[in-house]
């Protein structure tokens, strides 16, 4: 084949490419400094477990919400040899595009904070900070669901609907491994 082909078969790739790839997410924090945030003077230690499929079941149920992924990525941190809370980045679809965020669980097993790592929706779907903090020491109940603990958002209605489901995923998961294996 001559090389007049690889750069037309270059020149299409690149251009599919360009068109139909999303323009990128709009990386607000990086994981390196939503960590260093979350858990100031702390060691942190990345650990990665794989769900069972009974533990799948279990997370979904316990959720209210589909857990597919049975890898599962979380970051402990210790502070003077005590666990200070536990951190997971979750990636799901809002609209059409993703949205990540960092979910921390207290050792209580309560959230200690929600944040928004990177938002591919435009910026109008992302509702202000406050927002978020009605999440925070919410434990894994049925008032943890819109409107009953956490309120609607106007104009903002799938990324609360999104947050909402990312955030009880993250506490039935959590739940699950903690029975499994509490966090060293």
């Amino acid at each position: 084949m001559s090389s007049d082909f690889f750069q037309r078969w270059a020149l299409v790739c690149a251009i599919v490419f360009f068109t139909v790839a999303p323009a990128g997410a709009k990386v607000l924090v990086t994981v390196e400094e939503a960590l260093a945030s979350a858990f100031p003077d702390s060691e942190v230690t990345r650990q990665t477990v794989f769900l069972t499929e009974t533990e799948l079941s279990a997370a979904t149920e316990l959720a209210g919400k589909a857990v597919e992924r049975a890898l599962t990525v979380r970051y402990v941190a210790h502070r003077e040899g005590s666990v200070v809370g536990t951190a997971y980045f979750d990636v799901h679809r809002v609209r059409t595009l993703e949205e990540t965020l960092l979910v921390v669980v207290q050792p209580d097993g309560t959230v200690g904070r929600v944040e928004v790592v990177s938002f591919d929706e435009p910026l109008d779907y992302l509702p202000r900070d406050g927002w978020y903090r009605q999440f925070d020491g919410r434990p894994l109940d049925d008032d943890l669901d819109l409107d009953r603990a956490i309120r609607s958002v106007s104009g903002a209605t799938l990324t609360a609907v999104a947050t909402t489901a990312a955030t009880r995923r993250v506490l039935a998961v959590h739940r699950i491994l903690e029975k499994r294996d509490p966090a060293p």
